[in-house]
């Protein structure tokens, strides 16, 4: 009972301190955390890094980012650790949480934004003007979306211009069992299409196991994951010796690819890059 009363008195000091950060900066959002490395690297973009005073553990890049206090995983937060920076704006991701957290937060008086879901170039550019209005920077935000929007249509059209269509299998984890793959719905089966690939299993939705028969009768020309994912695989050499694996032309040929998860799966504003830059690997082209 004293521990929990301690943590609500906690609780409650730190959201009175919240609470007069942001009265003292009504107007102009001066505190802010950003829960999201998409959401990070769009303050970056933007010109306001200076007004960042936190940042959630995926929020990477750019490396000055990883100078900023970590609040921890955005998907499980926590109140005391956010409140403690004395935010006056927390731009959060879609699925930044648990929802009872932010609850606590926006109760002591902090505002939070939200940002729209979904994996597309036009979400990416509705986050840009959603974080630019955030921190009243229309301007800038109307600018920067119109850089990504001429740099995606950029990168169509360079991809538009390869040759073939790779079918992709792209795994999330295949450390201890059946290898999870992505099917539609999800940041993977976007990126593929993008690229100009297609995704062999979407015809399953999220990330799902796959057996042994279904990942050599998908047939694979490319499998592709996060470069952390590679490495828990031990390596090309593992994954080419995987049981479920092992027969498909992908990893008869080697094409096996590993990027950083962040860089190529947050849609943020690297997604330009990633996509020709995918658009290759698949393709078997070099960089």
């Amino acid at each position: 009972m004293r521990a929990a009363l301690r943590r609500a008195t906690g609780l409650l000091i730190l959201a009175l301190l919240a609470a007069a950060s942001q009265t003292a900066s009504a107007g102009e959002p001066k505190r802010v955390v950003a829960l999201g490395g998409d959401i990070t690297e769009i303050v970056f973009a933007l010109g306001a890094s200076d007004r960042l005073v936190g940042r959630d553990a995926t929020s990477t890049f750019p490396d000055a980012a990883n100078a900023l206090p970590d609040v921890g995983y955005f998907r499980q937060l926590g109140a005391e650790g956010v409140l403690s920076l004395r935010p006056d704006l927390i731009l959060a991701s879609a699925q930044a949480g648990p929802p009872e957290v932010l609850k606590q937060i926006g109760a002591a008086g902090v505002r939070i934004v939200t940002m729209a879901g979904g994996y597309s170039p036009e979400g990416l550019l509705g986050k840009v003007k959603a974080v630019a209005g955030a921190l009243q920077l229309a301007g800038k935000g109307d600018e920067l979306a119109a850089k990504l929007r001429a740099e995606i249509d950029e990168a169509a059209s360079a991809i538009a211009a390869m040759q073939g269509r790779p079918k992709v299998l792209f795994l999330i984890s295949a450390g201890g069992g059946a290898p999870m793959a992505a099917g539609r719905d999800t940041a993977a089966d976007a990126m593929i299409a993008l690229s100009g690939g297609l995704n062999v299993f979407a015809g399953h939705s999220g990330y799902k196991p796959i057996s042994l028969e279904a990942a050599a009768a998908a047939a694979p020309d490319a499998i592709a994951m996060m470069d952390h994912t590679l490495t828990a695989m031990g390596g090309v050499s593992g994954v080419a010796k995987h049981p479920a694996l092992m027969l498909t032309p992908a990893a008869k040929s080697g094409r096996i690819i590993a990027r950083n998860g962040s860089a190529l799966l947050s849609f943020g504003p690297r997604l330009p890059t990633a996509m020709v830059d995918f658009a290759r690997a698949i393709r078997g082209e070099a960089p």
